[in-house]
Parts: C-alpha cells; sequence; structure tokens
C-alpha cells in the first residue's frame, strides 16, 4: 500500500460518499490536509491516520500502513522530511552540522561520507542528491520563511576540509544577505544554554497546528504533541535571545570564511 496510501484513502472517501472537506470535518482535520496525502504530497501522524480510521470505518488500515517514500534518507527522519516541504515557517538549531537544507553539496558530501556503516559512493550520491532537492524549497521568494540557529562549534569544526567550510560559510553569508534565510550564531562565551542537546527543528503550516523534531545520533523523532512543541519553542527562544543579532552573527560569518582562505 505504500506508495498507493493517497489513493486508497481517496478510495474509501468516495466509497463512504463523502468530500474532502466532510472527510476533513469528521477526522478534525482541514481540507487542505486531506488534498495533500491523497496527493502523496503529505504523509499523515499517527494520530491523523487513526482519525481517519476512525472516520472511514476502516479498522487500524491507514494507522498500520504509514507510507515508505523513495527519498534516499534515514527512515526516522522521512514524516520531517515530508512536512518540510510543507511548511510556511522552519526554525533550525544546529549544534554540530549546518542544517541540511542550507548545505552545500560538497559540504553535504563530506558530512554524508561520515555515515557508519560506511555507504557506497553509489549510495552517497543518492543521498546528496535527496539533500539538495530538499533545498529547493528555498527556490519559493516567500515561502518558507527559514531562520537558523547554530553554535559557533558548526563554523569551527572543519567538515571536508578548509575550501569546503569556506564554500559553505559563504553560501549561508549569501543566503542571509538575499533576506532569504536569517543565521544566528550562539557563540562559545554564552556557555550552556538551552538545546546543547542536540538538533531541533519546529515547524508552523498554514493548515495544521506546528510541530518539531529533534534527532539524536542515529534517532529522530517528530513530535506533535502541543505540550511538547511548546516546550521546544520556549528552549529555542531562549537560545535565540543569547544568540549574536543577524548583522553581528554575519560578520562573525564572514570573518570566518576570511580565516578558511575565502571571504565574500
Amino acid at each position: 500500500m505504500g506508495t498507493n496510501y493517497g489513493d486508497w484513502l481517496r478510495e474509501q472517501r468516495e466509497t463512504a460518499g463523502l468530500t474532502q472537506q466532510q472527510l476533513a470535518e469528521a477526522a478534525v482535520m482541514t481540507r487542505t490536509h486531506i488534498a495533500h496525502i491523497e496527493a502523496g504530497r503529505r504523509v499523515p501522524s499517527r494520530e491523523d491516520a487513526r482519525r481517519l480510521d476512525n472516520a472511514l470505518g476502516t479498522g487500524n488500515v491507514l494507522s498500520s500502513f504509514l507510507p515508505q517514500q523513495e527519498a534516499a534518507v534515514a527512515d526516522y527522519f522521512e514524516a520531517a522530511r515530508l512536512l518540510e516541504q510543507q511548511a510556511v515557517m522552519i526554525r533550525e538549531f544546529a549544534l554540530s552540522f549546518v542544517p541540511g537544507i542550507l548545505q552545500t553539496e560538497r559540504y553535504a558530501r563530506a558530512v554524508l561520507s561520515t555515515s557508519f556503516p560506511p555507504v557506497s559512493e553509489e549510495e552517497c550520491d543518492r543521498l546528496v542528491v535527496t539533500r539538495l532537492e530538499r533545498a529547493r524549497i528555498l527556490d519559493n521568494p516567500v515561502t518558507p520563511v527559514v531562520w537558523a540557529l547554530l553554535d559557533e562549534a558548526v563554523l569551527r569544526r572543519v567538515v571536508g576540509g578548509r575550501e569546503v567550510m569556506a564554500e559553505q560559510i559563504a553560501h549561508l553569508v549569501r543566503l542571509v544577505g538575499r533576506r532569504r534565510v536569517r543565521v544566528h550564531v550562539v557563540p562559545y562565551g554564552v556557555g550552556a544554554y538551552q538545546l546543547l542537546q542536540g538538533l531541533v527543528t519546529l515547524m508552523s503550516f498554514e493548515d495544521q497546528p506546528p510541530l518539531a523534531y529533534s534527532e539524536g545520533v542515529q534517532v529522530g523523532k517528530v513530535h506533535d504533541s502541543p505540550s511538547v512543541v511548546t516546550r521546544l519553542e520556549g528552549a529555542y527562544d531562549l537560545a535565540l535571545s543569547d544568540a549574536l543579532p543577524l548583522k553581528e552573527s554575519t560578520a562573525m560569518m564572514q570573518a570566518i570564511a576570511k580565516e578558511y582562505g575565502r571571504g565574500d
């Protein structure tokens, strides 16, 4: 059922004689959300799938057979990958690496080459392509709004060599200069602060409540619990309050890029 999940949902809805709007009301969702799922643009959360099963009388079928996509990403990240394609605002916190949607090709390859167990060159190519495809959401001049909160270590850790780092940081500076992305750096001098435990992504949507994604070593989770999302949003806001303002963050990035041998 994986690749036909949306088609099967639509068939069940039509068999029940329901419009998308009627199903949305019965499942306490929005019509747009239903349309995205049926078109294969979004995978529902387990709670969404449970409500759809209840509304359609399909037992636990939709809950049990959530689709697996073909994109080359870690299994635990797949749901977050689909959600970020629909978000109108994305707020990233990164402790170790530049967030995926902001990575250059060479930086992405360097990061993905550290995988364990090691991956073949062909598989690494697939992973890099998927990561660059994710970044195409930045082609839209309006949405999503993207904020990136970076620990200074992200800029100081040499990934792929000094030239790759200079290129990557210059890319961030260009995005900021085009007002496409805001980047704020939390300097080492801050010491301990909220969010140091790992990567966090906050996503806001037009048609559903905000969600969060957190990731550690070989594990990641999408959070749809309002209380958890609220706590992570609060932690993000506190960490952002400790970060350098946009101009100072940009100046730091330019200085570090220059140290690596290139400045814009």
